[in-house]
């Protein structure tokens, strides 16, 4: 086996050894007991003609798992391409949320690692437009020998501009294998997606240049990541749990993120120390992170949050808003969707965070960020 050229922050071991793998397949049975996997995420349709023609307005339709159409600055942006119907022998849980021959033509595809589940070859053959690739290091050169040539690597904390977007890879807490001798032979990481508007740099079609320090965002509330504290977090948490909760209510209010919002797509990560990092170095308006495929916890816990690490890397970046995913679209793990719902919800009423503060979209939904 090829040595590992890919390493995370911290040293942390995320290689499982086929011991690993026995135990968690005899222990499979008895955690699936009692667990209820009727709970789907619901599918809304589509507002295609809104997707077709939006060149103005910021938006974010969930497809499923980590894979998201972002329409921002006029640039069509798919993260993590995969509208396969299977992976790894299981079927999809829900169809994708927009069919991969309805989706609008794409400028741009952020890859966060090389995993199945995050870069599927066919669905990003299959899909239309220019589609310039952004890919971690290492991932190019495969690429490229399947036929793609708008392909560009970058490592942690690099970044590239593209049509008034400044785009910076950024760390996560993971690992990559494709095959038997690929282990970790590319890194993997997440992406902050700017508006070139106000930041200090040329911009341009793609350049590639290191990534600057956005200025941190205050704490305007004094607390952790400008959360209320004490009788202020109460009033607000208090305030949002009214009722019982209904996680997909169709007439749930949509938060504004702003015209030009920043937004973080955390890709495929464990807890760990960067998600600080990446709060001091940017404003995020939106942050995407992974709250499933995370049980049994002390098999997966490196390299996938739980529901309540997941809140506490939002509360460490900063985020205005929470847009939760890696979840109800694929049987990785044995949790399920409403669980990670629920242990999700329950954590935020326990941080005093105010309900509007998550997003939580059925796949097909159009966010509409600016109202």
């Amino acid at each position: 086996m090829a040595k590992s050229k890919f390493g995370n922050m911290d040293p942390v071991s995320t290689q499982k050894t086929s011991k690993h793998f026995k135990r968690w397949r005899q222990e499979k049975i008895w955690n699936r007991q009692g667990k209820d996997y009727s709970f789907c995420v619901p599918n809304s349709p589509p507002d295609l003609e809104f997707l077709h023609h939006n060149r103005s307005k910021p938006s974010m339709t969930w497809i499923g798992h980590s894979t998201f159409l972002l329409q921002l600055a006029g640039v069509n942006i798919v993260t993590d391409p995969v509208w396969a119907g299977k992976m790894a022998f299981q079927r999809r849980l829900t169809p994708p949320g927009v069919p991969l021959e309805s989706m609008p033509p794409v400028d741009l595809v952020l890859v966060s690692h090389s995993h199945y589940d995050h870069l599927h070859m066919a669905s990003l053959r299959r899909l239309g437009g220019s589609k310039t690739i952004l890919v971690p290091a290492g991932l190019g050169a495969k690429l490229k020998a399947k036929g793609f040539p708008r392909v560009h690597e970058l490592h942690w904390w690099e970044s590239y501009h593209f049509r008034g977007l400044k785009l910076t890879f950024v760390p996560s807490q993971h690992w990559t294998r494709r095959n038997p001798w690929d282990m970790n032979a590319s890194h993997w990481g997440g992406w902050v997606i700017q508006p070139e508007h106000g930041l200090d740099h040329e911009p341009g079609e793609g350049t590639l240049g290191g990534v600057r320090s956005h200025p941190p965002r205050p704490d305007e509330a004094g607390g952790p990541g400008g959360l209320k504290e004490g009788a202020a977090a109460e009033k607000g948490a208090s305030a949002a749990d009214a009722g019982p909760f209904d996680p997909f209510h169709p007439d749930a209010e949509r938060p504004r993120a702003g015209l030009y919002p920043t937004v973080y797509f955390a890709g495929d990560s464990g807890y760990f120390r960067g998600f600080a990092d990446i709060g001091r170095k940017f404003r995020i308006d939106v942050a995407m992170l992974p709250i499933g495929a995370y049980d049994p916890e002390e098999f997966m816990g490196p390299q996938h949050t739980t529901p309540e690490q997941a809140l506490q890397a939002f509360l460490d970046t900063r985020a205005r808003l929470f847009v939760p995913m890696h979840y109800g679209a694929f049987k990785l793990a044995d949790d399920t969707p409403q669980e990670a719902l629920e242990r999700l919800e329950n954590a935020r009423r326990q941080a005093g965070l105010e309900a509007g503060r998550l997003v939580l979209l059925p796949h097909g939904e159009t966010w509409r960020m600016n109202g």
